[in-house]
């Protein structure tokens, strides 16, 4: 499960089962003040708080769904949740997120063809089953979380990467996701994604930015354009973390949720292993960046922007 400590906007709209402390009024959930004419991306960048996930545990397994029928998108008078796209507009959407409570909000939100012109083709909780659904159903727009079981988003991106380079029918990815570090938004936007938005963003907002990463154009939350910016502002190569190098993908994965507070047992959980393999993966960590215990590899990793 990515970003699991808690409760998500998004997923508000998916139905009961959130944790008491879910704030059910976020961004998404008032999908309705958004459509009439809600604050812009701007006004959202200094939001004071980056909302909960919701804490299901349940993963669906990857399904190639057979959308609503293509509409032709009117006005957003008058309706309730994420705005319309232009008149005629229709874009071909699958969902990569293991948190299958949030899938299921955003599908609510953002899915009714006939008024918002996105079809949602497909969904994935993982890595293989993500590359699996994309490849048959060859949608036009990924809504791709970042931290996945199975290697994460990038890794997804590393295996479509000739279904992104398809000059007559290219899938393009827009990253979605809770995490604003930079290592993640730089990491999926050099694997090939258009965008990354957080999870902060309004269905309205979202529908808007799948719409304009169909169309080709690089879809950012202000406050993560930035990162772009500094990483690709100079043609010479940014500074390699050599320490953080070290680490496989899976490694990196487990010293993110170890640096969380997760617990080996609940580890093993998210990523599909067994905790034997949590162990060993801890040990490994351990030994390449030459640290004695989960505290320190705590404190390393905050540093970092890791967690």
């Amino acid at each position: 499960m990515s970003d699991a400590n808690g409760a998500n906007d998004l997923a508000a709209q998916g139905g009961s089962g959130t944790d008491p402390g879910e704030d059910q009024g976020g961004p998404v959930a008032r999908g309705t003040g958004a459509a009439e004419g809600g604050p812009n991306e701007s006004d959202r960048s200094d939001h004071p708080h980056e909302p909960n996930q919701a804490a299901a545990t349940g993963n669906s397994g990857a399904t190639a769904a057979t959308g609503d029928p293509a509409g032709t998108g009117t006005s957003a008078t008058g309706a309730t949740g994420a705005g319309v796209s232009g008149p005629g507009r229709h874009v071909r959407v699958v969902l990569v997120d293991d948190h299958r409570m949030f899938r299921t909000g955003v599908r609510a939100e953002i899915g009714q063809t006939d008024r918002t012109g996105v079809e949602v083709v497909g969904e994935a909780p993982d890595v293989d089953q993500a590359v699996s659904v994309i490849t048959s159903t060859r949608p036009e727009v990924v809504l791709l979380d970042v931290h996945l079981p199975g290697g994460g988003g990038v890794e997804v991106l590393r295996r479509c990467s000739a279904l992104m380079a398809d000059a007559e029918q290219p899938v393009r990815f827009l990253a979605l996701s809770v995490s604003d570090a930079a290592e993640d938004v730089i990491g999926v936007i050099r694997g090939g994604a258009r965008g990354y938005v957080t999870k902060t963003i309004t269905g309205t907002d979202l529908v808007d930015s799948i719409f304009r990463v169909q169309d080709g154009d690089a879809v950012f939350s202000p406050r993560l354009a930035g990162f772009v910016l500094d990483a690709f502002a100079s043609t010479d190569a940014p500074p390699v973390d050599e320490d953080l190098d070290r680490l496989t993908q899976r490694e990196r994965e487990v010293l993110r949720l170890i640096a969380r507070g997760y617990a080996y047992k609940e580890i093993a959980k998210q990523l599909y292993i067994s905790v034997k393999t949590v162990e060993s993966h801890v040990s490994a960590v351990l030994r390449k960046l030459q640290l004695s215990n989960r505290h320190e590899l705590t404190r390393w990793a905050t540093a970092r922007r890791l967690v």
